[in-house]
């Protein structure tokens, strides 16, 4: 996932974000608020340990979340 599709799906993101990953706080929430620095950051600070694993997780969520990538043959 890159910083413009954070930023388009932010909203959407953050709920299942928090409800997988519980460690990220409201006031995270807030600040990062579709940021794409500002969440990788934020991934290194809660999860340093996991942020190859959650990175994964949202990339995965990303992909499954755009229906349009879905079915489309490449011309």
């Amino acid at each position: 996932m890159n910083a413009n599709q954070l930023k388009g799906k932010w909203t959407q993101f953050k709920g299942e974000l928090k409800q997988k990953w519980g460690k990220f706080s409201d006031d995270d929430l807030k600040q990062i608020e579709g940021n794409y620095d500002k969440f990788v950051g934020k991934v290194q600070e809660r999860y340093g340990d996991k942020k190859s694993e959650l990175m994964k997780w949202a990339d995965a969520w990303h992909q499954k979340s755009t229906p349009e990538a879905i079915g489309k043959k490449p011309r």
